[in-house]
């Protein structure tokens, strides 16, 4: 069942690149993929269904999610030069914890930490804001959440844990 909501999250992401942003087919979609995300762990968790396959399926499905969103949104947002090289430095933190993961355990390696949710949370609610808080703002607390949480997980990954 588990698997299945994020299969949803996954369908209803790339639905999304065929409806107008911040239009009320892609907001339902948009929020449906959201809460896919924050229900499959705790139903994988509450009937016994936790596995590796579906952790890497969730971590595909985030990075699907983000991935549309970036291409939806980007166009269609003002975004100061200064957050687009935040980003970026954010990115490029986290493909060196995919690689330097990769390396030392011979497998891709995603940590499920407190502050990746967290960050998720915060980027989730993000473009849900943006008509009553100025971009340069809110995404500043998310880029430092998400900067915070890359450099954390690099760690763990290093330290094996």
């Amino acid at each position: 069942m588990a698997n299945i909501i994020t299969g949803i999250r996954i369908v209803c992401s790339i639905a999304l690149l065929f409806f107008p942003v911040f239009s009320p087919p892609f907001c339902a979609l948009y929020i449906t993929a959201g809460i896919s995300d924050m229900v499959d762990g705790t139903v994988a968790r509450k009937t016994g269904t936790v596995s590796e396959f579906g952790s890497k399926l969730d971590t595909a499905a985030d990075f699907v999610l983000a991935v549309v969103c970036l291409l939806k949104l980007i166009p269609v947002l003002d975004i100061p030069v200064w957050l687009i090289i935040w980003i970026i430095v954010i990115a490029l933190i986290k493909v060196i914890n995919i690689v330097s993961g990769y390396v030392t355990r011979k497998e891709f390696v995603a940590a499920h930490t407190v502050m990746n949710k967290v960050t998720g949370v915060a980027l989730f609610i993000l473009p849900l804001t943006l008509p009553i808080i100025d971009l340069k703002y809110s995404g500043m607390l998310v880029c430092a959440l998400a900067a915070f949480a890359a450099i954390q997980e690099g760690h763990l990954i290093r330290r094996g844990v």
